[in-house]
């Protein structure tokens, strides 16, 4: 289904997080679409372990598309997401080139869910202070308060 709708786009990441946590994973799921509205791309976040830090979803989203797709095709596409985009995968997407994000709830709306938990030690940093600090115009849409129940809820028992 294609559509201007970012609650839809938004539903199907919340939908890749709770799959990320069936399999074991921390609650976050990204999403790519293109300029059209097709989704492009999918992921969870992976395992994270001592070895491996960088199992974001959006990180790894990132990492997957610049292997796929041109910089110019991706400054066209929207990645949606579950929860804000932290610094780390806020990088990702800048040096990745994709041109406008769309998140459900804040980092500190996460902080809030995580409190003090070292599986996922929250950062106060907006991703637009992040983008803010670059020379690209990247457009930041969210909080949406119409999933916010919806993302929090793959989250409950979880921290």
């Amino acid at each position: 289904m294609i559509t201007n709708d970012h609650t839809y786009y938004l539903r199907k990441a919340i939908e890749v997080s709770e799959q990320a946590r069936s399999a074991g994973n921390t609650p976050f799921g990204a999403v790519l679409v293109d300029a059209v509205g097709n989704i492009v791309l999918e992921q969870g976040n992976i395992e994270i372990t001592t070895a491996n830090c960088t199992g974001h979803a959006e990180t790894s989203l990132m990492e997957a598309a610049s292997n796929m797709f041109s910089k110019s095709f991706l400054w066209e596409c929207t990645l949606y997401t579950s929860v804000e985009p932290c610094a780390m995968c806020a990088g990702a997407i800048y040096w990745g080139n994709v041109g406008r994000v769309v998140y459900g709830i804040s980092e500190k709306k996460l902080a809030e869910l995580t409190g003090d938990s070292d599986v996922n030690p929250t950062l106060d940093l907006p991703c637009t202070d992040v983008f803010a600090r670059g020379n690209k115009a990247i457009k930041v849409i969210g909080p949406f308060p119409e999933v916010e129940a919806e993302v929090v809820a793959v989250h409950l028992g979880y921290w």
